[in-house]
């Protein structure tokens, strides 16, 4: 354990700092966002036909595909994310808070990434206009795609708003040592801001982190997300009331591991190891390994239901889903991970950082398999196969594949920028460390005889 006492001239040094590291970090992650933005032009000039896509029922394939899949995965990076802060600060979970404002930044990276795919996907941009907001009075009464656009909208507000009034407090105490540069942004952050008011945005912050508790099972990745798929009766493979527990537990653990690997990221590059310790670690491999776990006896309801209880429909789509061999490494990958987990804690010698990311990037690579499998799948064996005689297959073309590089580049995009300016760590972490560590050097101290 570090014996380093945390200061506010650590969370500021990824402000002041720039390094050949961050630049080059930072033009890796522009070229990639780049590269699938002149792809994604070429997909508006030529229509969808350029990707791996079909029309289901007339050419073979799949009409939702890597756009969907990789959709749904990014909205539950996002919800798990800010479900993981908002844990941090209902159930006073002080040990994790210098990770917490991490979490609350991986949501608004998560959210711009899955809406990015919902343009992408609509094959024209303008249709969010024409299509959406245009009829939005009408549709939101009926459709489950519009009640999709409307709750992650309504939590990007809810999250950014989270973050928002987080960073009133650190900005207004640290504003002396922030670049000039930024003080436009700065007053606009801190408008009206007193001392008396932190009280009150605790209180505030409190609330709005119970409201995403109960929020997480009712309307987002427990609600209205699998929703858009288990109201679908043509599709077998996604009816269920198991899908809510399942997205729900595959939204935490693909946040938990994304936390891991930006936390240690961050901690690498700025000399972190006495601010997000290995103790924080430790315990988030140990949260990862019991959502893995959940998630994994999930999948075996599903497909235990799938295959014995049927109906004959559900029984040929459970088959076909875990005779693929994508699938089955895709839950390898997780299995595996799951054992790691249960190792270390009995055997705390076998823990590593690098292997903690290395088994957060398998589980992250599983559910985005997973979750890509789970859209395609429930095409290729619907109840009404009329169209047996046009078979089709699907695989992801290069602009698809190009729009996991891209939306990664634009996350990675996002930390660079913000943390150059405002405190990725909160000031009130820091508090509570030195805290902690001035209480620890009190107790260590020999007692002085008589």
């Amino acid at each position: 354990m570090s014996t380093k006492e945390p200061s506010e001239a650590d969370i500021l040094r990824p402000i002041n700092t720039l390094t050949k590291k961050y630049f080059l970090v930072y033009g890796i992650a522009a070229i990639g966002l780049l590269a699938f933005i002149v792809a994604w032009g070429y997909q508006l000039q030529k229509g969808l036909v350029v990707t791996g896509l079909g029309d289901w029922g007339s050419g073979g394939g799949s009409t939702w595909g890597l756009y969907i899949g990789a959709f749904i995965w990014w909205v539950g990076v996002a919800h798990g994310g800010i479900i993981l802060s908002a844990a941090v600060r209902l159930l006073g979970m002080d040990r994790y808070m210098p990770i917490a404002r991490l979490a609350e930044m991986t949501t608004i990276g998560g959210l711009s990434a899955a809406g990015f795919y919902i343009i992408v996907h609509m094959g024209r941009p303008d249709r969010m206009v024409t299509s959406i907001i245009g009829h939005y009075h009408i549709t939101v009464n009926n459709s489950p795609l519009v009640w999709d656009v409307t709750v992650i909208t309504a939590y990007f507000v809810l999250s950014a708003t989270y973050l928002g009034l987080t960073l009133r407090y650190d900005v207004n105490r640290l504003r002396d040592d922030l670049p000039d540069m930024f003080e436009p942004i700065y007053k606009i952050m801190t408008i009206g801001y007193t001392k008396r008011e932190d009280e009150v945005i605790q209180r505030m912050v409190w609330w709005l982190a119970a409201a995403v508790i109960i929020m997480a099972p009712l309307l987002l990745h427990g609600g209205v997300i699998p929703w858009l798929f288990a109201l679908l009766p043509a599709m077998p493979a996604w009816t269920g009331g198991i899908q809510g527990p399942m997205f729900l537990s595959i939204a935490l653990m693909s946040a938990i591991s994304g936390v891991i690997i930006i936390s240690y990221g961050f901690r690498r590059a700025y000399d972190w190891d006495h601010i997000i310790t290995d103790d924080i670690f430790r315990g988030l491999l140990l949260w990862l390994g019991f959502f893995t776990l959940l998630f994994l006896w999930f999948q075996l309801q599903a497909v235990f239901n799938g295959i014995f209880l049927g109906p004959l429909d559900k029984a040929h789509a459970a088959e076909a889903k875990i005779a693929h061999p994508l699938y089955r490494i895709a839950i390898g990958l997780i299995f595996a991970s799951l054992v790691y987990i249960f190792v270390q804690g009995i055997r705390p010698e076998l823990f590593s950082k690098k292997r903690a990311i290395v088994v957060s990037c398998a589980v992250l690579m599983g559910t985005l398999t997973e979750k890509v499998l789970f859209v395609v799948e429930g095409f290729m064996d619907p109840h009404f196969n009329i169209y047996a005689n046009t078979p089709g297959t699907y695989f992801p073309s290069a602009i698809e594949w190009l729009s996991l590089v891209g939306t990664t580049a634009l996350v990675v995009l996002l930390f660079l920028n913000l943390s150059k300016l405002v405190p990725v760590v909160e000031l009130h972490a820091i508090e509570h460390l030195r805290g902690d560590h001035e209480h620890s050097e009190e107790a260590t101290e020999p007692e002085v005889e008589a």
